[in-house]
């Protein structure tokens, strides 16, 4: 009879005993909950919420069965479908738009399986079922909003140098800018050929700067609209609490976004595909421009707006300058803070353009 060490022995029992283990959280079903997340950093979740929403929900007989909170999430875990969409209903109306409600599948393996990283194995769409986007990234828009920055910079760069020019046209690709004479057009070559290096710059003969976006930049911009956008999606899908969800680029400019086990279709596709741009415009202060403008004779450069903050009659209108001065691409980092009144503020960081 052959004989082994010991030893040998013991790591059999040791791999086969782990692998057990690990494999005990794939026996344990999925629990219907509603989630809650926080929307911004201004409104958290909190131990508050958490016991005004269990108060509310027992006046109505929806009482949770567990739930599952870790300082910024709360998930109510409740015993069947329909108890879970009433209990949803009913934390939507009354919580406010500062918070995220999405209906959720969570595990029921004890905690201290999960303390030692045993979770249920990963299933994907063709097991579990889900919801699976195809998205496209406008690179139409993309390169405009690039287009209108350069337009911006270009501007700035001549007013702060004191040259002046008359108008500027943007054309697909190309940015032209028309001056006085040819000295003022010499002058102003030679600062924006020193000020800009990304795109290709060029005197034509009638007094006028045309500035080109390269093939190569061109490309950039693409590459950066799409990493951009998959960051985007990557945040917005972690709103929703999807357990390994796939967000991956296909081809140069399309995103498949594949969310396993998601059960509110509807709210994942409201949430992935909602729109959100930053631009940041100068407002004119000036009273006669705006008592002009609500006559409905608004300055050249300018457009007329409401602040939504303030109402929606003719007092509460705003008049700003159409030139973007800054977009998200200028901003690093933005932080939620307070401003010198102690009053809720948004902190943003710029980068050297900004």
């Amino acid at each position: 009879m052959t004989k082994f060490p010991i030893w040998k022995y013991l790591i059999i029992i040791f791999v086969i005993a782990t692998g057990l283990i690990y494999t005990i959280p794939n026996f344990y079903p999925e629990v219907y909950a509603v989630q809650i997340s926080e929307k911004n950093k201004l409104h958290p979740v909190t131990a508050n919420i958490l016991a005004a929403l269990t108060t509310t929900l027992t006046q109505n007989n929806l009482l949770p069965i567990g739930e599952v909170f870790d300082g910024k999430t709360l998930k109510l875990k409740f015993p069947d479908i329909d108890t879970q969409l009433h209990a949803r209903d009913l934390i939507q109306n009354q919580l406010d738009d500062n918070y995220i409600v999405a209906l959720n599948l969570i595990p029921t393996s004890p905690a201290w399986l999960s303390r030692i990283n045993a979770n249920p194995m990963f299933l994907g769409l063709d097991l579990r079922g889900g919801v699976d986007f195809l998205l496209e990234v406008d690179m139409d828009a993309a390169l405009k909003k690039t287009l209108d920055k350069y337009t911006v910079d270009i501007k700035r760069m001549l007013q702060n140098n004191q040259i002046r020019y008359g108008e500027v046209l943007v054309n697909n690709q190309t940015i032209t800018i028309q001056f006085r004479d040819n000295n003022v057009t010499e002058k102003a070559y030679a600062l924006l050929t020193e000020k800009l290096s990304s795109i290709q710059l060029e005197k034509t003969n009638t007094n006028a700067i045309r500035a080109v976006v390269s093939n190569i930049e061109i490309q950039r911009i693409k590459e950066a609209a799409v990493k951009q956008d998959m960051l985007i999606l990557h945040n917005r899908v972690n709103e929703l609490g999807v357990s390994e969800p796939i967000i991956q680029q296909q081809g140069p400019n399309r995103i498949i976004v594949q969310l396993p086990g998601i059960q509110d279709t509807a709210r994942a596709k409201e949430i992935i595909g909602r729109i959100a741009t930053l631009e940041i415009h100068l407002v004119n202060d000036d009273q006669t421009d705006l008592n002009n403008a609500l006559a409905g004779t608004t300055p050249s450069g300018y457009e007329l707006l409401e602040d939504v903050s303030k109402g929606t009659d003719t007092a509460n209108k705003v008049l700003i300058k159409k030139d973007v001065e800054l977009t998200g691409d200028n901003i690093t980092d933005a932080q939620a803070g307070f401003d010198e009144n102690v009053r809720p503020a948004v902190n943003l960081r710029l980068d050297n353009s900004g």
